[in-house]
């Protein structure tokens, strides 16, 4: 079997190496910049091939010898990148969190008999599978609500945080209108609104603000209260908004001594450097998922609560681990035949199919990521 792994940055490369362990996939990691695909250790029989992936020419050609995609480029290449495998017809993993509408592809897909998982990572990803998981069983689903983010274990001044992905797509939390479901009704606020104070043992306070998380789980499911919010350390909602309200996350040009540039452009010049999660810099990821309603006429409530942690054995970060083993698990569970449908599909499809969400579960453990499962039986309604 023949594993194309789409870009070799922070979740592509862990991905690679882990497909790697598997001895019936031959895998192969294609990225523009030679430096990421160097930190690949060579002991790992992983095929390195340097390539300009937003060349259409030049990833179909890459495209050709692939059974399956694990797509990993950055959010804004993220939808055309998935439209060229899809006419490649090869099946798809996506971690690319691309703005666009996925189901816009879903027509493509089926015409080419391909099946593409979108948004499968950590928040999107298991959030929608183990929320539509959760639906599925219940009788009747009143309330998701999903608390996520990950963050550095030293809180460096000012910011006090790391980008565990792409910085570019961090900042899209910060500008991107947040839209949740209230009383069956989409609700639109900007990002970084509506901010409270958490307290999480083994961590501490942590502030939480609207962000655009619930993405497809919005239209899928049936579920008249929900919402996805992103944690960060107190005080980083202020000085963001300071940066937004002040136009450093602009798109439109300014002149500045004959010069045009975008705003958006120099302040990421400046922030990247200091959000760069380096090599054995520690961080965690923490997610919990309350979906709330009714079993056999009685209120429940189940919580998902997971913390995980940066991998001193195998130097991962956890977001890493995260996000990208999920996207993996999913792509064994695909090669299994567990998931055979065509077309374009979040995760809460796959959360729909218990033994697909056991299997998920399952690989996940294995690499030490687990989902502790608390479930709160109430009166009868």
């Amino acid at each position: 079997m023949n594993i194309l792994v789409l870009g070799c940055g922070l979740v592509g490369r862990p991905m690679a190496i882990d497909l790697s362990k598997e001895k019936s996939f031959n895998v192969t990691i294609a990225d523009i910049n030679q430096k990421n695909l160097d930190k690949i250790p060579n002991e790992c029989p992983i095929e390195k091939i340097q390539k300009d992936l937003s060349n259409p020419e030049e990833l179909q050609s890459l495209l050709k010898n692939a059974d399956f995609v694990l797509n990993a480029v950055p959010g804004f290449m993220g939808f055309k990148t998935v439209k060229e495998i899809i006419k490649a017809k090869k099946n798809v993993v996506d971690i690319a969190f691309f703005p666009e509408d996925a189901f816009e592809l879903d027509k493509l897909a089926k015409e080419n008999n391909v099946t593409a998982i979108v948004d499968c990572g950590v928040a999107p990803g298991m959030s929608n599978l183990l929320s539509a998981y959760v639906d599925s069983i219940l009788d009747k689903t009143e309330s998701i609500v999903i608390y996520v983010g990950g963050l550095p274990v030293i809180r460096d001044y000012p910011y006090e945080y790391k980008a565990g992905f792409s910085p570019i797509d961090v900042i899209e939390e910060y500008t991107r209108p947040a839209r949740y479901i209230q009383n069956g009704e989409l609700v639109v606020r900007p990002a970084l609104s509506e901010p409270e104070l958490i307290n999480y043992d083994g961590i501490g306070v942590l502030e939480a603000f609207n962000s655009d998380g619930l993405r497809t789980l919005a239209t899928t499911l049936d579920v008249p209260n929900m919402k996805e919010k992103t944690l960060r350390y107190p005080g980083h909602i202020d000085k963001m908004k300071v940066l937004r309200e002040t136009g450093f996350f602009s798109y439109d040009e300014i002149e500045i001594n004959g010069f045009k540039i975008r705003p958006i452009d120099f302040t990421t010049k400046l922030l990247f450097p200091m959000w760069e999660l380096k090599e054995g810099d520690e961080e965690f990821t923490l997610m919990q998922i309350i979906v709330e309603g009714e079993k056999d006429k009685k209120k429940v409530r189940y919580t998902y609560n997971l913390l995980d942690r940066h991998d001193k054995t195998t130097n991962v970060h956890s977001m890493a681990r995260t996000t990208g083993y999920t996207a993996t698990s999913v792509l064994r569970m695909l090669n299994k035949g567990l998931f055979d449908k065509k077309g374009v599909f979040p995760p809460e499809f796959i959360g729909q199919k218990q033994e697909c969400v056991d299997f998920v579960l399952n690989e996940l453990k294995e690499r030490g990521i687990v989902y502790n499962l608390q479930i709160l039986n109430g009166t009868k309604s």
